[in-house]
């Protein structure tokens, strides 16, 4: 049968897949627009497979708050190139991952997977699907991370490589969320304080800095003294509350927070590309 160009041009438009996808689709359906649509689908889903052995390390990362601020995400879209990741359409996709993982209440990068992608009939995960079929490369939820706690305050880096959420307790304004927001993406911490760093993390660290003591001539009996010195060091490093404050680097993290308003940092979350 003849497929007017009419036709073709409201299946892009309902799709987003390139004319003559559509125009193969409408003519293997028999015009049928519905069958036409799964069709597409059905190519996105091919073209997932083959690309799933396809590293994607590139994508936008966002995060954001619910509307009573006590909970955020941080939500990578993760696809191939540097190109995909910067086209509109793509972050706009991210967009409506972030909103709907808000929404639902989602816990988990599975749980939001079964969800019904907002405005579509569709699952998140057959959308990310027919994404694949529209763009050619591979495409996942790389990341999602949940913060919950009396305040919560998020921030994107520019340029959606890399963005972070931390809650608080306690009085916490708007400024200093924000700046601890920033800290936590800056600075890369691993951990909110050492009571939160993995016990095999924190042994593994004893030993390296007890061998390096050793290596340096140190006396084997002061190796384990020196050791817990470095680790105490390290753990100021590498913990949010503890580490000196990029703005002003004579107060700890944890002093900033407590000297205006008196709160408290109980957890964060950074997601970043590479």
């Amino acid at each position: 049968m003849s497929i007017t160009a009419a036709e073709v041009n409201k299946l892009r438009k309902h799709t987003g897949a390139g004319m003559m996808d559509c125009k193969k689709a409408l003519t293997e359906a028999n015009g049928d627009f519905e069958a036409a649509i799964e069709i597409l689908r059905k190519k996105g889903q091919k073209v997932a497979a083959k690309r799933s052995d396809r590293e994607a390390g590139e994508g936008a990362i966002l995060s954001a708050v619910n509307a009573s601020g006590d909970t955020g995400v941080v939500l990578s879209l993760n696809c191939e190139t540097d190109f995909v990741a910067q086209n509109s359409d793509f972050v706009a996709v991210a967009q409506t991952l972030l909103d709907l993982a808000l929404a639902e209440a989602v816990d988990s990068k599975e749980d939001l997977l079964t969800k019904t992608y907002t405005g579509s009939s569709l699952t998140v995960a057959e959308k990310i699907i027919e994404e694949v079929g529209k763009i050619g490369e591979r495409i996942e939820i790389g990341d999602m991370r949940v913060v919950r706690g009396q305040k919560v305050v998020a921030y994107i880096h520019p340029g959606n490589r890399l963005a972070t959420a931390v809650a608080f307790e306690g009085e916490v304004s708007n400024e200093v969320g924000r700046d601890v927001a920033m800290q936590a993406a800056a600075m890369a911490p691993v951990a909110v304080d050492e009571t939160s760093i993995p016990e095999d993390l924190i042994a593994k660290e004893r030993e390296i800095g007890k061998d390096l003591a050793i290596q340096e001539g140190k006396p084997a009996e002061m190796a384990d003294r020196i050791a817990e010195g470095r680790l105490k060091k390290w753990f100021k490093e590498v913990t949010l509350v503890n580490q000196a404050f990029i703005k002003d680097n004579k107060q700890t993290v944890s002093q900033y927070v407590a000297g205006n308003g008196g709160g408290k940092v109980t957890s964060f979350a950074r997601v970043a590309l590479g």
